[in-house]
């Protein structure tokens, strides 16, 4: 069996770490061809000394010395730097499979690349739909590239439609677990801190997911995502807080019928299933047991939690402004982080920012670059007001 070449784009971070895992676990299928991290040259290298890709990229240039220090006495290895050089790897012509686990409008470009080398796309970067979705997906065709869904949420629905051809979806159920502070009231969430944040009570995710998720930013993003994945109008997908992260979504078809992908909350199984669709492999792990896990559903306060309400807002009016309500959650998502900013107060910036920053209905992707500067800027001076 030929041994499926794997690029991975943020390999350090929560997905990428756990894509190797599921590398590790079947040598005879997979090899990572090319590991890039953006600032962890550290954690790089360890992962290069460990699977021996054909290369590593590190988008950070200054620490390109640091690496090559590191891998010195494994020239096989070849070392690069620089946004560029992550756009030009993934058309490396060994490789069958990319996945996009970095995370925020940096994913774009590089997926664009991949997308029009003809590789295989693992989604696990959704601000590359969230941003470009209608571009995205024109290209996906016109190239003819399959697009397989690594989020859990979006597996789940992928999932569960496998097989069912032309049936029409009459609704899609897109489940969140609530994050931290699914009970807390408008006036706790005014004092919460980066550390109450961070706290995810199902999920291991890294910093900036785990506070969009805390915000419910990242249930809007998926939003957006499974309309593009999907072909699926906004107005017909449903988020339901479900604390348990046991099913991870469903669908509703035209007869009534929901199908839905149930298990324990690990993402190597959706990464996996990316990997070796439409096979299914063993994975080590725990299974579910439904004698344990109660099964909840809730409506979520789009009072309490403004950002999964823009986000609806942003895909109904289309355009430019998903790409908008990304660039000022990124900035304010790193603000949170850095206590420069409350809780309540991001939503406030983005709310401000996506009616400041200018509409376009027909943007390219020199549109999304410049949209995407001109809203972090708006949102880095409201920041300082």
């Amino acid at each position: 069996m030929k041994k499926k070449q794997i690029c991975i784009l943020g390999s350090t971070g929560s997905i990428g770490t756990q894509a190797l895992d599921v590398i590790a676990q079947h040598p005879d299928r997979y090899e990572a061809y090319c590991l890039t991290a953006n600032n962890r040259v550290e954690e790089l290298a360890a992962q290069a000394r460990k699977f021996r890709p054909a290369a590593v990229v590190i988008a950070n240039e200054a620490k390109y010395e640091t690496l090559c220090n590191l891998l010195e006495d494994l020239p096989d290895i070849k070392v690069y730097a620089g946004k560029d050089a992550i756009d030009q790897i993934v058309e490396a012509t060994p490789i069958d499979m990319v996945l996009t686990a970095m995370v925020g409008f940096a994913g774009l470009s590089p997926t664009i690349h991949a997308v029009k080398a003809r590789k295989t796309i693992c989604l696990a970067n959704k601000e590359t739909l969230v941003v470009a979705g209608a571009l995205i997906c024109q290209l996906a065709q016109e190239y003819h590239t399959p697009i397989l869904p690594v989020d859990s949420e979006h597996s789940a629905i992928f999932q569960s439609i496998v097989g069912e051809g032309d049936n029409e979806i009459e609704k899609i159920l897109l489940t969140a677990s609530g994050g931290p502070f699914r009970m807390f009231s408008r006036e706790q969430l005014a004092k919460v801190t980066k550390d109450d944040a961070l706290r995810h009570p199902t999920w291991d995710m890294g910093a900036k997911i785990t506070i969009d998720s805390a915000s419910m930013m990242n249930k809007g993003f998926e939003v957006i995502e499974a309309k593009w994945l999907f072909g699926v109008d906004a107005d017909k997908i449903q988020v339901l807080v479900h604390p348990q992260s046991i099913v991870h979504s469903a669908v509703q078809f035209a007869d009534g019928a929901v199908k839905a992908q149930l298990g324990v909350p690990d993402m190597r199984l959706p990464i996996q299933y990316a990997f070796s669709y439409p096979n299914r492999l063993h994975l080590t792990g725990d299974r579910l047991d439904l004698f344990k896990h109660p099964l909840e559903f809730f409506e979520p306060d789009l009072e309490k939690f403004r950002c999964l309400a823009l986000s609806f807002e942003a895909i109904k009016k289309g355009g430019n402004m998903p790409c908008i309500l990304n660039a000022a959650n990124e900035i304010v998502n790193r603000a949170f982080l850095e206590d420069r900013c409350g809780f309540l107060q991001m939503s406030d910036i983005i709310e401000k920012t996506m009616a400041t920053v200018a509409f376009d209905a027909n943007p390219d992707y020199d549109v999304y670059v410049a949209t995407d500067k001109e809203a972090r800027r708006i949102a880095s001076e409201l920041l300082n007001i």
